[in-house]
């Protein structure tokens, strides 16, 4: 952890260093450029030329800072179309999406203190898959295994909710909705949770069932998870309970949606020069950029398909005040000593992220340090 914690932070520095080289040498240019005269109009803008070689590299490093802040060495290998298939069409996967939909890109005054090394993760949806054959008996049951990963902690674990999709019924009925713990052996499964339901005809219906003691004894006691067997029963006998994903049933098969807490946050004022593209500031400003994952064949990222990301640009008096932790480090790792303060975020906050990860589950989490709040001079 920490030797990848000193690696972020030299590629950080690094990028810092060439922001600034590039900032010096293009000012340099520019006062040049005033002291023989006027910029002949036909000549490309040298400001918009640096604007656009930072724009370039904000992108590029957004991209590896994703990827370093998930943890993962290569985007995963996920197509559009089973971004689609895997997608449960789910009630708290829709509430997520709407939040995207609703709240959209907003500029707050109130900026959140991260780590900004790593994600923080809030939800996580785990889609069933078949068991080991241990557990089976002539092949069934199909369904259902949810398998754990190490960032799972039983002292995190706010709340866990298993969402069962039922099929329409043919008359108003009561179904009988059980939740069996699968043994080895593929013998008689102990009962853990039976539910009652009451079911209007002809209505298709997703359920969920409070899991959370379940999975409590999953984390205390990993070689007892061999899965569930999910059953629905109504009046008539027939099981309602979707466990598998036949032919027109794709993103109704069960999964368990998991919330966990998050460390301690500090909120705290902030503010900063703002300028938009055609702007004439040649002082350190914060400009706008927004991040398309689509543009970046990122298909495995579920929301937000686009975000506000912005960046920084502008000249700094060589005599500005030094008073951002970073100044010592950057000023030490620049071999010229000469280059000045250099226009850079001085604050940055997260952005919120529904995506898959390489085991092909659904994580809603926060990636830090993903927008740029303010710029400055340091």
């Amino acid at each position: 952890m920490r030797s990848s914690h000193i690696g972020l932070t030299l590629l950080m520095l690094l990028a810092a260093l060439s922001l600034c080289d590039t900032q010096t040498h293009t000012h340099t240019q520019s006062s040049w450029s005033a002291s023989a005269g006027p910029e002949d109009p036909s000549e490309p803008c040298s400001t918009c030329d640096m604007r656009q070689q930072i724009k370039s590299m904000r992108l590029n490093a957004i991209k590896s800072q994703i990827l370093s802040k998930l943890r993962m060495k290569e985007a995963p290998n996920i197509s559009r179309d089973v971004v689609k298939q895997l997608l449960p069409r789910a009630p708290p996967l829709q509430q997520l999406l709407d939040q995207y939909d609703v709240l959209g890109d907003d500029n707050r005054d109130l900026v959140v203190d991260e780590d900004d090394e790593h994600a923080v993760t809030e939800t996580i949806m785990m889609m069933a898959t078949e068991p080991d054959p241990a557990v089976q008996a002539d092949g069934s049951p199909k369904c259902c295994l949810f398998s754990l990963t190490p960032k799972f902690q039983a002292s995190r674990v706010l709340r866990a909710q298993l969402w069962v999709h039922l099929r329409a019924a043919e008359e108003a009925t009561a179904v009988f909705l059980q939740i069996s713990r699968l043994t080895p052996g593929g013998g008689r499964h102990a009962r853990v949770r039976s539910l009652k339901l009451d079911v209007k005809a002809g209505a298709a219906s997703w359920q969920s069932i409070d899991v959370k003691q379940v999975l409590s004894v999953w984390l205390r006691q990993p070689d007892t998870n061999w899965g569930i067997h999910i059953n629905a029963y109504d009046n008539a006998g027939n099981d309602l309970a979707v466990t598998s994903a036949e032919p027109g049933q794709e993103g109704l098969q069960p999964f368990m949606e998991v919330k966990l807490s998050e460390g301690p946050r500090r909120l705290r004022r902030d503010a900063g020069l703002d300028c938009d593209e055609n702007s004439p500031e040649s002082r350190c400003c914060r400009y706008p950029l927004t991040v398309d994952f689509e543009d970046f064949g990122w298909d495995w990222i579920i929301a937000p398909k686009r975000y506000k990301a912005n960046y920084c640009s502008g000249e700094c008096e060589y005599m500005h005040l030094q008073k951002y932790p970073h100044t010592h480090l950057v000023n030490k790792a620049n071999p010229r000593g000469n280059a000045g303060p250099c226009c850079t975020p001085t604050k940055m906050s997260p952005i919120n992220m529904l995506y898959f990860n390489r085991k092909e589950q659904i994580i809603y989490g926060k990636i830090p340090s993903m927008v740029v709040d303010r710029c400055g001079c340091s």
